[in-house]
């Protein structure tokens, strides 16, 4: 077991504050009606392309009200990315399960992500099947 020191608990607490905060705000707010809230893509509004991260509001909405379809819809990368964050950051606090550590040691290398992100930034904006899906429903 890992022993926290004070400031990683205090920064642990905050950010679960943050989630819980986040998720009130995706259930009782939605980012695709009209006049919303949320801030638009900036980098979508001044080239028109959608950048690595658009759709990912709208997926988190998606996910937060249980439609795993839509928000695979809106960004597939965030999705299937979104579960690899806490075992991402348990392995670079040196806990990783034994079951996963060869899967961890291939997706904490820089290079697949050095290579995996400008594929999809650039794949999502293609114009044919099958890279239309990439790009946000």
């Amino acid at each position: 077991m890992l022993a926290l020191k004070s400031h990683e608990k205090l920064v642990l607490a905050m950010a679960a504050l943050a989630a819980i905060v986040g998720v009130w705000v995706l259930r009782t707010h939605d980012p695709s009606a009209p006049g919303n809230f949320f801030p638009q893509c900036m980098f979508k509004a001044i080239t028109g392309f959608h950048c690595i991260g658009c759709g990912i509001t709208r997926a988190l909405h998606a996910l937060v009200h249980g439609d795993i379809a839509l928000a695979f819809d809106m960004n597939p990368l965030a999705v299937l990315v979104l579960p690899l964050l806490p075992l991402m950051l348990l392995d670079a606090r040196g806990a990783t399960p034994q079951p996963l550590k060869p899967f961890m040691a291939i997706a904490m290398k820089p290079a697949l992500w050095m290579v995996l992100l400008p594929a999809y930034w650039i794949g999502r904006n293609l114009p044919w099947w099958p890279f239309t899906w990439l790009a946000p429903g």
